[in-house]
């Protein structure tokens, strides 16, 4: 029999249905599947550092084997550790299925270690990346103590699908009826019971989703606690990682503006390889040279006569007594004034300090024979100690705009140079290269300090620069032969270099009366390095 449809009850039927199964009106807000706002150019960072990174993406692939949207999950931690203000979306935004991947994202950006995370990779995509990889172990648990939180969420996303599909089709059956109504206000039967059987089942489903939610956000409630452990342990190897990485990069002296103007995957191999190399393991110690050497910087006052200790006779100016200066104010006594100027007989102020620095090339020859493997002061092997000494050399040369050479020595026969040009970056590459680089074999003075008088000479006839600085770093005590030693003294006298001498962890080198000490003009012993006071000469004059 035909129905009646008038239109008060489609006008109720149609406010009624919606409501028994939360369908979402016009007025409801967007169902978000990420929990971390981010404009496109964000996406786009996060896009193209994963296309960089084969870590992130065979991360992604495994965790997708624990959950189907792993990828939105890592692309969430990705962008709280890059953005410069994180924003997490309110859990009314979230589509229900991603429920459990908020509240991980949540847990991770409350925990007291994010913030300091965030000092390293806030603008900075390798190191956010970094981040996410570092946390794949913790990550891993949290999807699966969040696993039934997660299955219900799911489910209860489903059976809110399944119940705007109902509402749905509450509607057509409720505009087919519309279209059906007779003259006399009429519904055919059919289009009567096709309506009926879309709310009976609207409310079913309605119902249903209701249900699914409450079990989905009881799951949520009881994995909070294990996901916050967890999400702190994360935030936590993340920062410590970070922190360690950065610290290994400024301790081998790689400014922030070098490692922004490096590609994702040249960074990445740098960071192995410095994590990895020979010495690795000292780059504390490498750390603890460079910022001795800095410190020096800071204090070095160039061109000044230091701490005035008496009265000397010379024909220094700059340096004269007022008594003498008084001379030239009589007319009578400027003559003695200047004959005594001519001796260089004027009473000089004396005083007791550091030369000023030089002003040709920085060479620093680093003995690396089989013996600098052993262990030296510390418990730190002898090539370290070296080795960081010459790369706070190298700053040095660096940042007094002069040329550095390492010359790498061993025997006779066996000799690699090293050079890096004041007027050109220091690649690390090459850096690294010379620090790890190693010889073996026996000891010769001979043929280093031979090769670096040439490279002085050469500069000087090129630059017309001299006063260069010899650094020999070595172990051992070797003799020299009368004729070279003839030749290098007349290399000294014509270039005006001066040699500094350190020994490393070899006391009878550093005796005096040692070869050692006869070539050096200043000698010390590896020990004196450990102090910064007694060191700090050495980095002030050089």
């Amino acid at each position: 029999m035909p129905g009646r449809l008038d239109e008060p009850r489609l006008r109720a039927g149609k406010r009624s249905v919606p409501s028994a199964t939360s369908a979402p009106s016009a007025a409801s807000p967007e169902r978000h599947t990420t929990a971390v706002i981010a404009d496109r150019f964000e996406r786009i960072v996060w896009r193209d550092t994963c296309a960089q990174s084969a870590g992130l993406r065979e991360l992604a692939r495994e965790l997708s084997g624990f959950h189907a949207y792993a990828t939105e999950l890592l692309s969430d931690v990705f962008l709280a550790a890059h953005q410069p203000v994180p924003r997490l979306r309110d859990r009314a935004e979230m589509d229900p299925s991603r429920l459990a991947d908020h509240r991980i994202v949540a847990a991770l950006m409350e925990s007291p270690d994010f913030a300091e995370l965030r000092r390293e990779t806030t603008g900075d995509a390798y190191a956010a990346a970094m981040a996410v990889l570092a946390q794949a172990t913790e990550l891993r648990r949290l999807l699966e103590r969040s696993s039934d939180a997660r299955r219900r969420a799911e489910r209860a996303g489903r059976a809110r699908q399944d119940a705007e599909d109902a509402a749905d089709a509450v509607g057509e059956a409720l505009r087919w009826a519309a279209d059906a109504v007779g003259g006399d206000g009429t519904v055919p039967a059919p289009a009567a019971d096709a309506v009926r059987r879309a709310a009976e089942a609207a409310e079913i489903t309605g119902s249903a989703a209701r249900q699914a939610a409450r079990d989905a956000e009881q799951a949520l409630a009881a994995a909070v606690p294990a996901v916050r452990t967890a999400a702190r342990k994360a935030a936590a190897r993340a920062a410590g990682t970070v922190r360690e990485e950065a610290a290994l990069m400024r301790a081998w002296g790689v400014t922030p503006g070098e490692l922004e103007r490096m590609s994702f995957d040249r960074r990445a191999r740098l960071a192995e390889r410095l994590r990895t190399g020979r010495l690795a393991r000292w780059a504390e110690l490498i750390g603890r040279f460079r910022q001795m050497a800095d410190g020096e910087r800071a204090r070095k006052v160039e061109n000044t006569a230091g701490e005035l200790v008496g009265v000397t006779l010379g024909d220094d100016l700059t340096r004269v007594v007022p008594s003498e200066l008084a001379n030239l104010g009589l007319p009578e006594l400027r003559a003695v004034f200047a004959a005594r100027y001519a001796a260089g007989e004027l009473m000089l102020h004396d005083s007791r300090g550091e030369q000023s620095t030089g002003k040709g090339a920085v060479v620093a020859c680093v003995d690396t024979s089989h013996s600098m493997y052993e262990t030296g002061p510390g418990g730190v092997p002898r090539e370290a100690w070296a080795k960081a000494c010459a790369l706070a050399l190298l700053d040095q040369a660096r940042h007094a705009r002069r040329d550095f050479v390492g010359i790498l020595f061993s025997a006779a026969d066996k000799l690699r140079v090293f050079r890096f040009p004041a007027d050109g970056p220091a690649d690390i590459d090459r850096v690294v290269d010379f620090a790890e680089s190693f010889l073996g074999g026996g000891t010769s003075y001979q043929t280093p300090l031979s090769a670096a008088a040439d490279l002085l000479a050469e500069e000087f006839d090129d630059t017309a620069r001299a006063r260069g600085d010899i650094v020999l770093l070595t172990d051992d005590e070797c003799g020299v032969t009368e004729e070279w030693t003839r030749g290098w003294n007349e290399a000294r006298h014509r270039l005006g270099f001066r040699v500094f001498g350190i020994a490393v962890d070899a006391p009878p080198a550093a005796e005096e009366g040692s070869v050692l000490d006869a070539l050096c003009d200043n000698l010390r012993a590896v020990e004196d390095l450990t102090d910064v006071h007694a060191a700090a000469d050495l980095f002030r004059v050089i």
